[in-house]
């Protein structure tokens, strides 16, 4: 498995030098673990009257009938004067007992032309097309009649324009398969414990790569497939439970063992109830931060499910047992929001909070500096200031991060060393982005996740519209009427700059044709995109969070977080240029306040009908659970950190979060069934899989990690 692609017999440098830098195949083992990504059924043999064009791939057995050869010029080429450079298309007509289809080539013909001879029989093998009223096939494989393809199941690989133009076509890739296989098979050793294939009736993994790649029938492709794929996730998730375990037990955590006045002034004085999932992960959180080890929870939640107040109760808890609080914002009008927030539940507490961002200035700074030191704030709230050396704790214990994937992990695990007595503070990481139960499952496995799945009571829907071009007017008159009312709008563009090759709207076009329709003095638009310097995206933000603009154009850069319950519409521009959840974020940003709120998708004049597809289920649903769920299935796992969707931590060959929720539940099942009996991996019967995970695939971005 291990040996150097090269040394395969055909391949040699040159090719595995390709194979390297188009599919990144180094050795044999990772050529074997290149599966194909479909089949082509070439177990029946077609009536040349039942082939039409709409097919994919047929299979025909026919005796040539006459075989003709073009020039470049398109004249025909006489058979006595033949000279092949003169060629530039070989015309093959072939005939069953039900009719007549042409072979076209137009590479190798000298080699097609000396054994397609008029009467003898050959197996096609192709895609059908239809030309001058003709039926035809370009370039089809050609076989002997009684070969033994007909009747199997055929891989089809990945490929790229380079392979192809140097030779290594779907047949050389099957040829180098093949011999991959007989050099390995006879020694191969299995990945997985006897007792494992036993309990869950899991074929051998030399029957399955066999199988994965020259398939004799559909049971036994599915057999080998769901083994593989079983395998992949087991692992994945037995190496996560692994590194959670070790963790749990390593890490010695603050204990917490009181709730404490703080908490209950707090909790007591809430103006309305907490709905039950708020309550199921306080009581989580509270086990976590009495148990003496560190804790490290995700805690995920819809937008405007509730997470702050979360936060703030299980911020009192740290400080009802003599610690302080920090949380830690992306953004400077994130952290003044969350102050703004915080401040107000913390009337009743007595517990002191303080703001530290970027623009605090340097005699409110020293004062905060000391607060800190002497322990008379009990709870800080700021961006990355947070993690400037200059800032010490007296005693940090509970570090909260919101929307985590905005920080690096460096800039963590500066804050987590200002942790009380050399000890971490416990760790509880907030986002707003539903990520689908299997993504959440391996993009932190090794964290304890907590979920809020109930919606605060009193929260109206928000109604979302999907409209074209034609009603932009419409669109206009309708922001004019909300303005007068009193609210806000936000309008979002998927672009900053003019790109040649995308039509879309643009901001900056979008910003003058706004400014047009809503002109000064009656109206102030405010702008907001990436390419502003901090000053002037936060001078803008500011002016619209505060009610001096009337209309936010922008990018995406306030899809996290901005709360400013007087805006009651959002636009999205070019809204098929989104996920599905990136919409749903923005969608979020309205509907905060008492008034009905609106979001209204445009879209562009083309759509395909897959984006149609998404923005017609967001116009169906506000559950952002189920919005992730259907868009993980759509666009698959994709880039789980941009969107909060960069890749993931392994690279699966060939399961797919998307596809295989069920495999995974079950192999995390199993992965932790297994730990629970021999956390460390150390008896004899699992020492193959201590093996297997002492290889460097399955170790994974640590996302709680603090040093």
């Amino acid at each position: 498995m291990d040996t150097a692609i090269q040394y395969l017999p055909g391949v040699g440098p040159k090719r595995a030098e390709l194979l390297g830098t188009e599919l990144g195949i180094a050795t044999v083992g990772d050529l074997l673990h290149l599966y194909p990504f479909r089949y082509i059924d070439r177990s029946s043999i077609q009536l040349i009257a039942n082939v039409h064009p709409d097919q994919a791939y047929v299979q025909v057995r026919a005796t040539v009938l006459k075989v003709r050869i073009f020039a470049k010029n398109g004249a025909e080429l006489p058979a006595d004067k033949l000279k092949y450079n003169m060629a530039s298309r070989l015309s093959v007509l072939v005939a069953d007992q039900s009719g007549e289809m042409e072979m076209v080539f137009f590479k190798g013909i000298k080699w097609q032309h000396s054994r397609l001879l008029p009467g003898s029989s050959f197996i096609f093998f192709g895609k059908p097309a239809l030309f001058n009223g003709r039926l035809n096939m370009v370039h089809p494989e050609v076989d002997a009649p009684d070969s033994q393809t007909a009747g199997v199941l055929t891989g089809v690989y990945t490929s790229t324009e380079k392979l192809k133009n140097s030779g290594i076509t779907g047949k050389v890739m099957l040829k180098m398969v093949g011999a991959a296989l007989e050099g390995v098979l006879p020694g191969l050793q299995e990945t997985l414990p006897e007792y494992v294939l036993r309990e869950k009736g899991l074929v051998p993994l030399g029957f399955a790569l066999r199988q994965i790649h020259f398939p004799q029938d559909q049971d036994a492709l599915a057999k080998a497939t769901y083994r593989l794929k079983f395998e992949e996730l087991f692992l994945l998730q037995l190496s996560l439970l692994k590194q959670k375990y070790i963790r749990s037990r390593s890490e010695k955590g603050l204990a917490m063992p009181l709730v404490g006045e703080a908490f209950n002034a707090c909790y007591n004085a809430l103006p309305y109830a907490l709905t039950g999932a708020q309550k199921r992960v306080i009581r989580e959180i509270r086990e976590d931060m009495r148990s003496g080890h560190q804790m490290n929870r995700l805690l995920q939640g819809d937008v405007g499910s509730g997470k702050t107040m979360v936060a703030v109760l299980s911020a009192l808890i740290a400080v009802g047992n003599g610690y302080q609080a920090c949380l830690m914002a992306p953004t400077e009008v994130l952290a003044q929001q969350h102050f703004a927030n915080v401040t107000k539940y913390l009337k009743p507490t007595g517990v002191k909070c303080a703001l530290l961002t970027g623009t605090t200035t340097a005699a409110a700074r020293r004062e905060i500096h000391a607060g800190l030191q002497d322990g008379s704030i009990g709870i800080i709230i700021g961006t990355h200031a947070l993690i400037e050396d200059s800032v010490q704790f007296r005693a940090l214990g509970l570090a909260v991060v919101d929307e985590q994937h905005r920080f690096g992990v460096e800039q963590r695990a500066r804050l987590w060393n200002k942790g009380s007595g050399g000890i971490p503070p416990h760790v509880l990481v907030m986002t707003a982005t539903p990520i689908p139960r299997t993504l959440a499952m391996t993009l932190y496995g090794d964290l304890d996740v907590s979920v809020i799945d109930e919606m605060p009571p009193g929260r109206k829907p928000v109604q979302t519209l999907c409209v074209g071009e034609n009603k932009r007017h419409a669109m206009h008159n309708f922001i004019r009427d909300q303005i007068a009312l009193g609210r806000q709008a936000f309008i979002v563009y998927p672009l900053i700059f003019e790109s040649e090759k995308l039509d879309y709207k643009n901001l900056e076009l979008g910003y003058e044709e706004i400014v047009k329709a809503f002109p000064l003095p009656q109206y102030k638009v405010a702008i907001v995109h990436g390419q502003q310097s901090a000053q002037e995206k936060e001078f803008n933000m500011s002016a619209f969070v505060a009610g001096r603009a009337q209309i936010l154009v922008s990018t995406t850069v306030i899809e996290v977080g901005v709360d400013v319950p007087n805006a009651s519409v959002m636009v999205i521009e070019s809204a098929e240029r989104f996920g599905l959840s990136q919409l749903h974020q923005l969608r979020g940003r309205v509907g905060r306040g008492a008034e009905k709120s609106f979001c209204i998708l445009m879209r562009g004049q083309k759509v395909s009908k897959e984006s149609q597809k998404r923005l017609d289920l967001l116009c169906a649903t506000e559950n952002g659970f189920e919005l992730a769920e259907q868009d993980m299935k759509m666009r698959g796992p994709g880039d789980l950190e941009g969107t909060m969707q960069s890749g993931l931590p392994v690279s699966l060959n060939i399961a797919s979060l998307a596809k295989d929720g069920l495999i995974l539940s079950d192999a995390r099942g199993y992965a932790q069934h297994i730990l629970d009996q021999d956390p460390a991996l150390e008896k004899p019967v699992n020492a193959v899989l201590a093996a297997e995970l002492r290889e460097d695939k399955y170790v994974t971005k640590d996302y709680s990690q603090i040093s």
